[in-house]
């Protein structure tokens, strides 16, 4: 790996890694959790309490970042890191898997996917090529190869067609990332591996991508309503197929149990939109477990949302003032929560490097597992 991107490993426990991506914008952390800052933001979040809450880097869109505002304006505008005001590394996602779900009228071929706009019915292909042209343009520091994502429920032939196209994409991604050689200079680019719940299949794609070679590499086709478990049964060999010094990226995930299991079986980075769409709708995410901040029990509690969260919301308000504010769908409400589920978030990443570094990494899961689940539990009775 070039002085562009480096990826060191510190300490291992078990599968599990702790260490550090040196990038030119910055410093990443693994474990790594990518809040997700789909149109150019982190939704009701200003960049700089995105990185007080400890975030070495973010997760950018390019399906969306294509439609609005253009991924051409933004190039204008002097690129995606300075246009949202983020200084640290953005990751942008391929556009593939917001292609096949948000929009209407898709048309997989060779040559790309056709469809049609869930903003304005305006049609559009997005190939590979076309994809690492738009991840160029916003300035991305991680480009992510363009693939086909189908369902964990879709046919054996269905999830092989499409494992072995994204692997020919993926190659024409890597031709059309290294033809930007300017871009490609300072920016890194990882392959997914992609294959649903089938050793073979992921074997077979993990073979694929190497052979391509790659900065990084991708877990992607999960957090796709397969579950829990046959996540983990997936993330039980699956990362092992990937190169030992390269990150391994778990796209899409997901709850706080979902990241101690996947840290427990070698993925180093994640995203999901799960913190910051829960802390808008009043869920907050606890070392006890969630809690929906809505619920009248909380009215006139005065304590924090987590007395053991050092987040600057659980400092200064009450549970009472966050049900009333999110009750009366103020703004201030659904600012507040997602702050703390983000620095909430960003604290288990922090237990868990500590944990890996001072191999106590199966205490620690046994230790929130059972906290977590308790209050999961209560709320099932």
């Amino acid at each position: 790996m070039s002085p562009r991107f480096q990826f060191s490993i510190a300490a291992t426990d078990g599968a599990a890694r702790t260490g550090h991506i040196s990038m030119r914008r910055g410093e990443i952390r693994t474990p790594a959790f990518m809040p997700v800052g789909t149109a150019a933001t982190v939704k009701a979040m200003k960049p700089a309490d995105v990185r007080a809450s400890g975030a070495d880097i973010i997760l950018g869109n390019t399906y969306h970042l294509m439609l609005r505002p253009g991924a051409e304006r933004v190039a204008r505008l002097g690129g995606l890191h300075r246009f949202m005001g983020w200084k640290r590394p953005i990751l942008t996602d391929s556009g593939g898997y917001q292609v096949m779900s948000l929009s209407d009228l898709t048309k997989v071929t060779e040559e790309g996917v056709a469809f049609k706009s869930h903003l304005d019915g305006s049609r559009h292909l997005l190939s590979p090529e076309r994809s690492i042209e738009i991840q160029r343009l916003l300035g991305s520091d991680i480009v992510m190869a363009f693939d086909q994502l189908v369902p964990t429920s879709a046919s054996g032939d269905e999830q092989g067609g499409a494992m072995e196209r994204s692997m020919r994409w993926a190659r024409r991604s890597r031709e059309e990332f290294d033809r930007g050689e300017e871009h490609a200079a300072r920016a890194a680019l990882f392959g997914i591996q992609q294959g649903a719940l089938d050793q073979d299949l992921r074997r077979a794609s993990a073979d694929a991508l190497m052979e391509i070679g790659f900065d990084g590499y991708a877990v992607g086709g999960l957090a796709v309503g397969e579950g829990q478990e046959a996540m983990f049964g997936c993330l039980d060999f699956a990362p092992g197929q990937l190169p030992v010094d390269r990150p391994r990226y778990l796209m899409g995930v997901g709850k706080p149990d979902d990241i101690v299991g996947a840290v427990q079986r070698g993925i180093d980075m994640f995203d999901c939109v799960l913190p910051t769409r829960s802390g808008r709708t009043g869920q907050a995410f606890t070392w006890g477990g969630p809690l929906n901040i809505r619920n009248a029990r909380f009215g006139e509690d005065q304590g924090p949302l987590d007395p053991d969260c050092g987040c600057p919301i659980c400092a200064t308000w009450t549970r009472a003032y966050l049900h009333h504010l999110v009750r009366s769908d103020e703004i201030l409400g659904a600012m507040l929560m997602t702050e703390h589920n983000l620095f909430f978030y960003q604290a288990l990443m922090a237990g868990l490097r500590s944990a890996i570094a001072e191999q106590r990494l199966a205490a620690f899961a046994r230790e929130f597992n059972a906290r977590y689940a308790a209050r999961e539990s209560a709320r099932a009775a």
